[in-house]
């Protein structure tokens, strides 16, 4: 007992180092030996004692397990201390191929984090996982090569290099086929999926994505998302409801994103309820539903913040400027729209910023701004052209068409040939909603133009497709006009 933490100080270091190392060592081993329950909650503090008593193999074996132990309390900060501290001890000790898959074991538990608190496409997330990739070239056929791999595939998708992400989900999915894993098969397909979703090929998209039966076990649950940042069940749930609002089920595809949130509360883990929030609000935006949208961003922010997720803090604060600016504060939701922009540059991402320069291109069009929305669209359009990222490229020509019409009423042609554009896209791509809102664009300027019967012609056949969704705003916006239509033949 020491009645000043000086005076324990000056005791301590008057020690012998010989002596301080076997009373650190005599520390941890009673704590091991007699108190099992403080070692498996406090993993640190024999980590702490192990690597003060010179043994290392034992102080790396503790610092990882600590690492583990705080990213499944979502404490990332406090997670990447404790696994660099153990890959700093571990240059000690000879290169094993034991030595080098713990090596890889630790880059892995410290990339999930990284991701969290850094962001998908940030530097140090590639470092990790490509000096992972280097080690497990000198393991003879390593069990961590997938999760390794699927690091990359985030990094390079989040960065809107599709390519190489396409390549790697390819490479993940024959790895698992080899393994015959059921969990390695679901993710590598979400992988694909969601890669396959962002390219604009939906139908293979949603294929990929519903691939195989999800397990139920929440504890596998919550140990593969300390691997892949999120479980495969919410994966599958989040990209899933996108991909079917684009295929035109918006009604099922908002139903599978409110159990993702739900799934995600269920989990405790902060960094999927974040991803679960923010794709809700986008479920919402997609639907045009404002106030459902401004509460899930918002939701989302706070997480986000809370827990130091930059890159969701940077999407839920575009998804909350949308909603801003549609309830009349559209000022500020521009600036809100621009700084989760320039957030989301920041930490190296580029996946979605084609959509979300369309959200801001539409508010410039609601505050009267048509310039300023085509000069965002020009941007947005270059990097489709750019990326390959082309999953809003339809409504990116739409956008474009009700634009130029804002602009100037001889711009009608021009306008024509945009709308044109995006049926053609969206067609392609078998994106009813988005066909749906560009059919609606061109046969309003049919009417307007006279053409009556041609615009009914057009819009009826692509509103009669739909089974679902009658409440959503494009639907009943379609619906009016075909009444107006039919009302004037």
């Amino acid at each position: 007992m020491f009645k000043h933490a000086l005076i324990q100080d000056a005791a301590y270091a008057s020690l012998l180092k010989s002596t301080r190392q076997q009373y650190h060592q005599r520390i941890a081993q009673v704590l091991e030996g007699q108190f099992p329950e403080i070692a498996e909650a406090e993993p640190a503090l024999l980590a702490h004692h192990y690597t003060e008593a010179g043994l290392t193999e034992e102080a790396v074996h503790y610092w990882y397990q600590a690492g583990q132990s705080t990213a499944k309390r979502s404490a990332h900060a406090e997670a990447i201390a404790h696994l660099r501290q153990g890959l700093a001890l571990l240059q000690i000790l000879p290169e094993t191929p034991e030595r080098v898959q713990q090596e890889v074991d630790i880059h892995l538990t410290l990339g999930a984090s990284l991701l969290a608190t850094k962001g998908q496409a940030a530097p140090e997330v590639a470092q990790t996982y490509s000096r992972a990739r280097q080690l497990c070239a000198h393991l003879d056929e390593p069990p961590q090569l997938f999760s390794v791999l699927h690091g990359l595939w985030v990094y390079h998708l989040v960065r809107a290099e599709y390519q190489t992400a396409h390549a790697l989900s390819e490479q993940l999915l024959t790895l698992a086929q080899q393994a015959h894993d059921p969990v390695l098969l679901l993710v590598a397909h979400h992988a694909l999926g969601n890669t396959l979703y962002f390219q604009g090929d939906l139908v293979a998209a949603y294929r990929a994505l519903t691939h195989g039966s999800p397990w139920s076990d929440r504890a596998h649950h919550q140990n593969v998302a300390l691997v892949y940042g999120q479980t495969p069940v919410l994966f599958g749930r989040i990209y899933g409801a996108r991909t079917l609002w684009h295929l035109g089920y918006p009604d099922q595809g908002l139903a599978q994103s409110q159990q993702a949130v739900t799934l995600a509360q269920q989990s405790a883990h902060a960094f999927s309820l974040s991803i679960a929030l923010n794709s809700a609000a986008m479920a919402h935006q997609f639907r045009r539903e404002v106030r459902a949208a401004h509460e899930r961003a918002a939701a989302a922010s706070s997480v986000a913040q809370e827990q130091g997720f930059p890159y969701w803090m940077a999407l839920a604060s575009i998804l909350y400027g949308w909603a801003l600016a549609h309830q009349g504060q559209v000022k500020e939701g521009i600036a809100q729209i621009t700084q989760g922009l320039s957030a989301s540059r920041a930490t190296g991402a580029a996946l979605q910023r084609p959509y979300f320069l369309a959200l801001l291109a539409e508010v410039h069009g609601t505050r009267g701004q048509p310039e300023a929305g085509l000069t965002v669209l020009t941007e947005a359009l270059a990097l489709v052209d750019q990326t390959g990222e082309r999953f809003y490229e339809a409504e990116l020509y739409r956008l474009k068409g009700a634009l130029l019409l804002q602009q100037h009423a001889d711009n009608q042609a021009e306008a024509e040939i945009c709308f044109h554009q995006a049926i053609a896209i969206a067609q392609s791509q078998q994106a009813k909603s988005l066909e749906l809102r560009a059919a609606t664009s061109l046969a309003r300027l049919w009417q307007q133009q006279g053409k009556r019967q041609e615009a009914h012609d057009l819009l009826a056949p692509v509103y009669h497709w739909f089974t679902e969704g009658f409440d959503t705003a494009d639907l009943k916006d379609t619906k009016t006009l075909l009444d107006e239509l039919e009302d004037g033949r």
